[in-house]
């Protein structure tokens, strides 16, 4: 079991940055590969990052390559998203999720969830 705490979200203005973060509870996080979705209304929640348990491989949506770096601190047991370059559609909700077994390239491959952190975007 694997309880996510984020925190960072917030207002800011296009072209700006954000870093959230993801606080695990638990002693096994390091075996959990960890993962940033985010979902606005009306629509079905989408893959954002995704970083392998030891941290050696990262992935990411199209719409969020080369803005967002996604990073993990095993010693302790947190999981950061740096957004830059921040455009009025990355508004969203943004969660925090933990993949059993190194999966998580999909979004039905997380098994814990956060709660999520309010993104939002001005023009």
């Amino acid at each position: 079991q694997v309880e996510l705490v984020e925190s960072g979200g917030g207002l800011v203005q296009a072209g700006g940055s954000l870093r959230l973060s993801c606080a695990a509870s638990g002693r096994t996080f390091s075996s959990y590969a960890m993962g940033w979705l985010r979902q606005t209304p009306g629509k079905e929640r989408e893959f954002v990052a995704r970083i392998s348990w030891t941290g050696a491989r990262t992935d990411y949506a199209d719409a969020v390559k080369r803005r967002f770096t996604v990073s993990r601190d095993n010693a302790k047991n947190t999981v950061y998203l740096q957004m830059n370059s921040l455009k009025p559609e990355d508004t969203a909700v943004y969660y925090c999720a933990a993949a059993r077994q190194n999966r998580g390239y999909a979004t039905a491959e997380f098994d814990y969830w956060g709660q999520g952190t309010q993104v939002t975007v001005s023009s």
